[in-house]
């Protein structure tokens, strides 16, 4: 989605551009964690998202590089999502995120 992301002229706001969104990052850690993940399962671990707005934050994951989706053709079809090597790229920054929502955390009181 090139054309979603060339208005920025700061690298900040290109990665938040990838990645923001209410379930991105998420969606992205898990399956650094997970490998491969079905849509299902993708559904059960993001309580509360709805089925549009996960297909929408995986179509935009997967047009700007950062997932591949594998189409297996059986009855019912079969969907597992990936990282792709520019998504796995992502993995020492959501790595940071995780460590400071955690400091964030213990400084608020909410652990």
């Amino acid at each position: 989605m090139k054309n979603r992301i060339e208005n920025f002229n700061c690298p900040v706001g290109v990665t938040l551009s990838v990645i923001g969104g209410k379930y991105k990052a998420v969606i992205v850690w898990y399956l650094h964690k997970e490998g491969v993940l079905r849509y299902s399962a993708l559904q059960k671990i993001l309580t509360g998202v709805t089925p549009k707005m996960l297909i929408a934050q995986l179509r935009e994951l997967e047009a700007d590089g950062v997932i591949e989706r594998q189409v297996y053709p059986v009855i019912p079809p079969k969907v597992e999502y990936s990282l792709s090597e520019l998504g796995k790229s992502l993995v020492p920054l959501l790595i940071e995120m995780k460590k400071w929502g955690e400091f964030y955390c213990s400084q608020q009181g909410l652990v």
